[in-house]
C-alpha cells in the first residue's frame, strides 16, 4: 500500500476512535471527522461509503485481530476446549479499551455478533460437518455469546476470575461438542 493512502487511513481510523470515545456513532459526522483527521471530504469518500462502512472496517479489523491472536489454538479447538476458551477470553480482553469505544451504545450486540460468525469460520475450517450441524451451532453460539454478555454484565470479576468461571462452564459442555 502506497505510504500516503496508508497515513490516511491511519489518520482517519485515529480521528475516528477519537470521535467515538466522546460520541454515539449516530452523531459522528464525515465533516467532524475530517476536520479531526486533516483531510477533506472527497478523500474520506475514496476510502469510505459513510461513517458506518468506516465503523464496520474498524470493528472488523478489531474482531480478526481477537482471533489472530490465538492463531496457535485455532487447530485444537476440540481437542483443548479450556485452552481455547482461554485464549479467547484473555485475546478479547486485551482489547477490551478498543472494544469499549467501538462496541458501545447500539453498537453492542455487534461485537458478539462478529465473534460467533468468525470463530465459527474458524471453528467449521477443521470441522466442516459442524457447520450444518443445528445443535452444534447453538452450543457454539451460546458459548461465545455467552461468555460475552457474561463479561459485559459483570464488570466488577477480576480476569482470572472470569476467564476460570467460563473455562469451567466449557469443560462441562465438552461431552456434547
Amino acid at each position: 500500500m502506497d505510504l500516503r493512502i496508508e497515513k490516511t487511513e491511519k489518520a482517519i481510523k485515529n480521528a475516528f476512535i477519537e470521535l467515538r470515545a466522546k460520541k454515539p456513532l449516530e452523531k459522528i459526522s464525515v465533516k467532524e471527522l475530517c476536520a479531526e483527521a486533516r483531510i477533506n471530504k472527497s478523500t474520506f469518500y475514496s476510502h469510505y461509503a459513510d461513517i458506518y462502512a468506516l465503523s464496520e472496517a474498524i470493528e472488523r479489523e478489531t474482531v480478526l485481530s481477537i482471533i489472530d491472536s490465538i492463531k496457535d489454538l485455532k487447530d485444537e479447538f476440540f481437542d483443548n476446549t479450556a485452552g481455547f476458551t482461554r485464549a479467547i477470553c484473555l485475546a478479547f480482553l486485551s482489547q477490551v479499551s478498543l472494544i469499549r469505544i467501538l462496541f458501545s451504545g447500539k453498537e453492542q450486540n455487534h461485537l458478539a455478533n462478529q465473534l460467533d460468525r468468525e470463530l465459527k469460520k474458524v471453528i467449521f475450517r477443521k470441522n466442516p460437518e459442524y457447520e450444518k450441524d443445528v445443535e452444534k451451532n447453538i452450543i457454539l453460539s451460546y458459548c461465545i455469546q455467552g461468555a460475552y454478555h457474561a463479561y459485559q454484565n459483570n464488570p466488577e470479576a477480576d480476569t482470572e476470575t472470569f476467564v476460570r468461571t467460563i473455562e469451567e462452564i466449557v469443560k462441562c459442555l465438552q461431552p456434547i461438542l
